[in-house]
């Protein structure tokens, strides 16, 4: 139970800090991969030394670490551009609805399952995200729906990905702390040749500020993600339970939050969203 409320708060944060970015001008790019070195520093300081060295190399998740490091930086900087593109209510639908994607692979690769409250829970879910994220009088672009299309599979395959590692080589605790390093490491090299492109071409510069705002967002991205595995391995809940579970939560906390602190929308479809997706963690969690 502690590591998922421990998840969704910590997420709920990152969204706050997003939140704040525009205000004080910040470079999300820049933001986010000054975040990953910071993960990378939070992580060894957290595991007491710097898990990353050549036998690193030799380990059978090496290449998944590689993989969801490229998936991680890739697929955030994807929701940003779905977000400023086909605006927030079709991003983050496509986002959230994604559980699906490792909900179904848990049940047939694991052969997990699934009650008949549980099968309501996950067709509840589907409308609780739409509402929870739909404010009164906000339109999305739908005229192309291939990239929120594609943004959907992403994120599921993310998360799918992800239970994969942790239920394949992720079973000792302590590599759940090592093996996220080195997935933030390698977002973190790719980040950095993708800022260093950029200041070539005299389309950035650094800046202080978004120093500052990375190191800020890395300690808790860092334990968000640590967390998420621990929540993955633990004995809590059911795997195809345990990620819609916490995507919900998100949502919800982050509804609530948006409404007390930054005056967001709170209309009729907002509180049913919010009411249903009530109703769906209950009827997911129930063993």
């Amino acid at each position: 139970m502690i590591y998922l409320l421990l998840t969704i708060l910590l997420n709920t944060f990152l969204f706050i800090l997003f939140k704040l970015f525009p205000r004080f001008g910040i470079d999300a790019l820049q933001a986010i991969v000054v975040n990953y070195i910071t993960c990378v520093v939070t992580g060894s300081i957290f595991l007491g030394y710097f898990p990353i060295n050549k036998a690193s190399t030799q380990q059978p998740w090496f290449g998944w670490a590689l993989f969801l490091g490229l998936l991680f930086i890739s697929i955030f900087n994807f929701i940003a551009y779905c977000t400023r593109k086909y605006g927030m209510t079709i991003s983050t639908i496509a986002n959230k609805l994604s559980i699906v994607i490792p909900v179904v692979f848990s049940v047939l690769l694991y052969n997990e399952h699934l009650t008949a409250l549980n099968i309501a829970g996950l067709l509840i879910a589907f409308p609780a995200v739409y509402f929870s994220a739909r404010v009164e009088g906000e339109s999305g672009k739908v005229g192309n729906l291939l990239v929120p299309a594609l943004l959907f599979i992403s994120c599921g395959s993310l998360d799918t990905f992800m239970k994969y590692t942790e239920h394949t080589y992720l079973q000792d605790k302590g590599l759940q702390a090592v093996f996220p390093v080195h997935v933030f490491a390698v977002a973190a090299l790719i980040g950095i040749i993708i800022i260093t492109i950029s200041a070539l071409r005299k389309k950035s510069k650094p800046a202080i500020k978004n120093v500052v705002a990375g190191i800020i967002l890395g300690v808790p991205n860092y334990f968000s993600i640590y967390y998420y595995i621990r929540l993955l391995n633990s004995n809590f809940m059911k795997s195809s339970a345990s990620i819609p579970v916490n995507n919900i939560g998100i949502v919800l906390c982050c509804a609530f939050v948006g409404m007390l602190l930054f005056k967001e929308p709170s209309g009729k479809p907002r509180i049913t969203g919010l009411i249903l997706s009530v109703i769906a963690i209950v009827l997911i969690s129930l063993n």
